[in-house]
């Protein structure tokens, strides 16, 4: 399983560790990934997802996930979440006609 948010597309990062005489080894920042079960509104259901605390208090801030899918962009996506993207976009235009 790969350390990425299948929201925002965080991903781990390289640096390096600094010791006090100055020597530098490699090292990773992992992103604070948390396993989730979400509520989606549009097609009533839950959706179990690996996101990121970040990512987490986004979703919350902009009102639900339906609201963050229809502000993210595709490309942050992961290919299941963009699938169910499309789903809820079809819902939400089959409700709204």
């Amino acid at each position: 399983m790969p350390w990425r948010c299948e929201l925002t597309g965080k991903t781990r990062q390289i640096g390096h560790r600094v010791s006090h005489s100055n020597r530098k080894t490699k090292r990773r920042f992992l992103p604070n990934l948390l396993n989730v079960t979400l509520m989606s509104e549009a097609l009533g259901r839950s959706v179990r997802l690996r996101i990121s605390a970040n990512a987490l208090k986004t979703v919350d801030h902009r009102g639900g996930l339906d609201a963050f899918l229809v502000k993210a962009k595709d490309a942050e996506l992961s290919p299941r979440v963009r699938d169910l993207k499309r789903e809820v976009l079809k819902k939400r235009a089959a409700a709204a006609a």
